[in-house]
Parts: structure tokens; sequence; C-alpha cells
């Protein structure tokens, strides 16, 4: 899931002296273009968990809550919040001063609707509000209260969640579109307007700054702080061809390349005018497969995958450079508190003979695997590929088919059989603030048709992941992550692919971007 845009910054300013009295000089507009990952052909950043629409959210959005750059809560939007002394309250506060692109102000009834449809539909939204959450009320215009009918110290920290699917505020009549519909009206209450008039899918999508939008006081870190804005407008262009979009940013013709592909590198780097933006986040590369349908709902055939894959093979074929990649046989990023490799001995080691024992004695038929590979991102492009061979050698017999991320985006919410327009796997990736624990894990959510596409059912799964809300301490969780990742292999809700990195690539007048494991577009300046 990654990222790209285009650019010709507008510089004329005029200064007109006639007589004795002098117009003042035209102040130049300050555009910053960029290539994003991929083209928006989707907004509503609920009803998908696809990165590019959870990255326009962060421009017209905004959250109650937010983590910083060490991964603390933070209010937001919120000005305060109380908590009762048994847990089981709590009160929330609004900033001052907060107002909807509309002109309209903010009211916590807006915030309650956006939450109850947020909650319906992420994954860790889910676990908290049907789970712990008993009532949700706005008694007033600024005040939010949450009653939970048992303490989590999940709370705060779900309202802060930094990733697909994030808890966006939105007005109260827009939020009340149902999860499984998308939006149609896209006012948010960020720190940039989306140009709708100017929103052109495969050509660019405009933001212009807010300049109502009054920004926290405190100093801006990851996602939290004061989102202070120091371009006029933002400029995303769809530039499909990566060497095109290197191009365009050499010659400044754009000023910022979210993500360009690793073989592209060294060109950033031989470029006097560029430099390269390496964040402290990670992504992990995954493989879904679609539970729901044959014949990946036998569990042996799905464990067939995890000896016939090879992490290092899909490593190499998709970044190459070993400095920006990492194998990593762990559900949760290494490094974190929580990364183990519990259940992982002998897979993912490319085993194919065991694979093919595991098939027959699964009986597997021969049935096609429908592999959705999106061939537009660079990320991602030779993920399928490598799937194919590897799952072929194992004794698969698979129909890749080729298509646009935005397509696999709108085809994998199909639950039709393959052969009628549906699916039986993809591959994605995901960045590590997404994957931190089994709650936040949107593909370890196994609640049948709650789950997100590929729809895992396992009651074993989603009552540890109800267990790790309730954990007491940090060693607690910890085996309660271990658990659920020895589970979700014997499941095989998703398979880990291995880590890496994603560098930016923009032009040296560019500063001030955020350490973020999202790109966000505040604190940037363009000299």
């Amino acid at each position: 899931m990654r990222f790209r845009k285009f650019a010709f910054a507008a510089a004329v300013g005029a200064t007109l002296f006639a007589g004795p009295q002098s117009v003042a000089p035209a102040a130049a507009e300050t555009v910053l273009k960029a290539v994003m990952h991929s083209d928006v052909k989707i907004i509503d950043p609920i009803w998908t968990t696809a990165y590019i629409s959870r990255n326009v959210g962060y421009m017209i959005y905004d959250t109650l809550f937010a983590l910083d750059a060490k991964n603390e809560v933070k209010p937001q939007m919120v000005d305060k919040v109380d908590v009762s002394a048994d847990k089981l309250t709590y009160t929330m506060t609004l900033r001052n001063g907060l107002l909807w692109h509309d002109g309209q102000p903010v009211t916590a009834a807006d915030c309650v609707q956006s939450l109850k449809r947020w909650s319906a539909k992420d994954s860790l939204g889910q676990k908290v509000f049907t789970g712990f959450v008993s009532e949700i009320s706005a008694p007033d215009a600024k005040t939010i209260v949450i009653k939970l009918k048992e303490p989590t110290g999940l709370l705060l920290f779900a309202l802060a969640k930094p990733s697909s699917n994030v808890p966006f505020m939105m007005p109260k009549r827009i939020a009340e579109t149902e999860p499984g519909k998308q939006i149609s009206e896209f006012i948010g209450s960020g720190p940039f307007v989306l140009k709708r008039d100017e929103w052109k899918p495969g050509d660019k999508i405009v933001f212009t700054k807010f300049d109502k939008y009054k920004p926290r006081s405190e100093p801006a870190s990851g996602f939290a702080g004061g989102k202070v804005v120091k371009v006029d407008r933002v400029e995303w262009l769809a530039i499909a061809d990566a060497q095109q979009a290197i191009n365009a940013l050499s010659a400044g013709e754009i000023d910022y390349m979210e993500q360009p592909p690793h073989d592209l590198l060294p060109l950033v780097k031989g470029d006097s005018n560029l430099k390269i933006v390496v964040n402290s986040g990670v992504g992990q590369f995954t493989f879904r497969p679609n539970s729901l349908v044959p014949p990946f709902n036998n569990p042996k055939i799905k464990l067939a995958l995890w000896y016939a894959f090879n992490q290092e093979d899909f490593l190499k074929a998709t970044v190459g450079d070993p400095a920006y990649y990492k194998v990593c046989k762990s559900f949760y990023p290494c490094g974190t508190p929580l990364a183990t490799t519990a259940g992982m001995d002998g897979l993912l080691t490319g085993n194919a003979k065991k694979a093919q024992e595991l098939l027959k004695e699964a009986g597997y038929d021969g049935t096609p695997i429908v592999l959705m590979a999106s061939t537009d991102l660079p990320i991602l492009t030779n993920l399928g590929p490598v799937a194919k061979q590897l799952m072929e050698r194992a004794g698969f017999k698979v129909d890749m088919q080729s298509m646009d991320w935005q397509t696999l985006v709108a085809r994998r919410n199909k639950k039709d059989m393959p052969n009628a327009g549906g699916w039986n796997a993809f591959d994605t990736a995901w960045v590590g603030a997404d994957i931190l624990n089994p709650v936040l894990m949107a593909y370890m959510n196994a609640a049948c048709d709650k789950a997100l596409f590929g729809w895992p059912c396992d009651e074993k799964i989603e009552k540890l992941r109800t267990a790790f809300m309730k954990a007491p301490d940090a060693a607690a969780q910890k085996k309660i992550a271990e658990e659920a990742q020895l589970a979700a292999i014997a499941y095989t809700t998703h398979i880990p692919l291995g880590e890496y990195s994603a560098p930016m690539a923009v032009r040296k007048n560019i500063d001030g971007i955020i350490d973020a494991p999202v790109p966000v577009f505040w604190n940037i300046t363009k000299k």
C-alpha cells in the first residue's frame, strides 16, 4: 500500500507603483506538487482500508486523539478528558473554535455519529465498541461521554488509531451514511479543504489550506500537536510511470514523490537537487487468502502456503536492496515489544515438497486460485508473480489476474465465487503502525462477516483478541499476543512476507516533513 505526485510551483509576484500610491505586492501562492503511491478514486477512509484513501483522510479530516512520535496518545480535537475513578466513564470536551469546511461548528453529536460509523467498520473499533462500550452520548454541543461495561486500557488508543481505518470525524449528516456504502460529500474539519471541482481521477486531486483551521499550540509530533499548514495548495498528480515521475522530480516539475521504487533510488542519490527522506516506520508485505470460498476454506490447504512461501524471494523481487528490507517471521513488526517467532519453525522456507504433501492430504482438487495482482504500484507489482511461481511449485493451479490497485480495492469486497467475479487471494502491504498488536491488526480480525475481506471466522482468535484488551499489564499482553499468533497461523488469517522501508524522494527546497508512518502534509515548507 503506497505512494506518489507531480508539480510546477506558481511563482509570480509583481510590485506596481502608481504615482503617490503603491499597490502591495501580490503574494505568490505556494503550491506543493506530489506523486503518491496510487491514483485517488475512492475517498471514503472508513469504507476502505486503502492507504491512498487514508492519506486523503489526513488531509481533510481530523481526529479526537492522535499518537505522537513516541506512540503516546495525545488530545487532538479534544481539549480535555476526565476519567471516572472506576475507569468506566470517559468525559471528553472538544476544543474551542473547531469548524467544518462549510463554516458550521463541529459538535459532539457529529463526533458521536462519526465514532459509530467507524466502529461498525474498523477491526479495533468493533472490539472496543461492541465488547466494552455500553453507551456513547453527546449531552451538549461540546461534550462526549463514553461509558464502558468494564475497563479497558485501549479506549483512547483506539480513538487515536493512526492508520486504516482511522477514526476521522465528519459532520453528523455524512457520518449517518451506512458503513457499507461510500460517502458522497467530503467535508472535514482538518487542515486542508478538498477542491472537489478539481478532482479528476487519473489526473490529479487538489487540496487548499483551510484558513479557519485552528492548530493546537504544541509542536507537531507524529500525528499529534499543531497541524500548521505552511503551503497554500497541494496537488497530488497521477503519474503511473515511476521513471516519468523521477524525471519530473529532477526537472523541478514536482516537489515530492511518496515512494519511488527502490531500484530508482540511485538516480535520486545522484541528483544534487534531490534528497531521500527515510521515516522510522516499516511496512510488512502480506498475503491475504479468502477463507470464505474453496479451496482456502480448508485450513490444511491454507497451511500448505506457509511452507510454499519464502520471505526472501518476495523481498528480493520487490525491494532488491537488503539495506531496505528484512526477513521477519512475526505477525508483529520486528523490534517492537510484541514481536515473536512463535509457531514459525519450518514455515516460510520455500519447502515445495512439504506443501505438495499437505495439498495431497487435504484433497486439493486443482481448483484454480484466482490471485488478484496489482500492476500500478511498484512496491506491490512483483508480489503476485512471485506468489504465483511459489504456489505452482507447491502444486496449486493459479489464475493470476492483473489489475490496477483501485480496481483490486473495489473487487476485494466482493463475496462472489472466484469464477463469478470474486477472488481467492491477493498480496498487499501494511505499515507497522497497523500491526502492533492482535487487536489493531485488521487481518487478524476473525469475526466472520464483521472481519475484513477474506472473512476469517475463528472463535479462538476472537477470544484472544478480547483477552488482549483486558490484559492487566505488558507481560500479560505479550503472552496473549503470542497465543494469538499461534492461532492465526493455525487458521491462516494472513501470511507475513517480510518487512521493508519505503523512502520518499523530495527536492532539497522541501523541509519540515513529519516523521510518521503515514505521509502528512502539515508543517512542510517550500523555499
